[in-house]
């Protein structure tokens, strides 16, 4: 028999568009039971044309849709012992419910845009991207004897060295939390807006997990090498 699972969506934060994806997505992992929506009921939405989903009005409150998703997804955790949830969102506030319902013994399934902080997909046992454009062609590379390395990213450099074990690098959410604390840096302010989107758009400089919850990244030493060298003969 398959697992129940349930599927709670931020509809404040995911588009209706990706209604059926969610459904899809959720069916990987067993027989989604529990399916809502929460959001203002009452006001214009594309949710309100998305079949299978029950929609749960959250009124009008600020973040009132996201304290009573984490709410139900507490209940059906302790009362119906329900140990597989998707949670959709965008949003880094449900870092926490997605760490309490892992403490608990349950898996949850993340579902967001690219947009989702790395702190939101770290916390989940596995993050699936909504939205994800398919490549129609290899990305052509900047020549490596132009790549610039700027003091940014020698700090990247520096955590990744520091984190990584065996060489096997450190976690996106760790380069997030100690480029915070050691040099104020936000991602979320730059254009890639998250971390992962950062070290795929230089892939002469770091080499990058696939996504999941422990993703890590790793930095190439002959990127780096190759990058100050020119550097330097151009400064020359």
């Amino acid at each position: 028999m398959a697992q129940s699972v349930a599927v709670l969506v931020d509809g404040d934060n995911i588009s209706g568009k990706y209604a059926k994806d969610i459904l899809t997505a959720a069916g990987k992992h067993g027989e989604p039971s529990v399916v809502r929506v929460y959001r203002d009921a009452q006001s214009l939405s594309d949710w309100h044309n998305a079949y299978g989903y029950r929609m749960i009005h959250a009124g009008t409150g600020k973040n009132a849709a996201d304290i009573l998703l984490a709410l139900d997804a507490m209940e059906l955790l302790l009362v119906r012992e329900m140990r597989c949830f998707v949670i959709a969102s965008s949003d880094g506030d449900f870092t926490h419910i997605a760490t309490r319902l892992r403490e608990n013994g349950a898996k949850v399934i993340g579902l967001g845009e690219e947009k989702a902080p790395d702190a939101f997909r770290a916390c989940c046992s596995r993050f699936v991207e909504l939205g994800a454009r398919k490549p129609v062609a290899p990305p052509r590379l900047v020549p490596k004897e132009k790549l610039p390395v700027r003091a940014f990213d020698l700090n990247v450099r520096s955590i990744i060295a520091e984190r990584s074990k065996n060489r096997t690098g450190a976690r996106l959410s760790e380069v997030s939390q100690q480029m915070y604390i050691k040099h104020d840096v936000k991602i979320s302010s730059f254009p890639e807006k998250n971390w992962r989107s950062y070290f795929k758009a230089r892939p002469e400089l770091y080499d990058l997990d696939p996504p999941g919850a422990e993703a890590k990244v790793r930095f190439r030493p002959e990127g780096f090498s190759r990058a100050t060298t020119a550097a330097l003969r151009k400064s020359a």
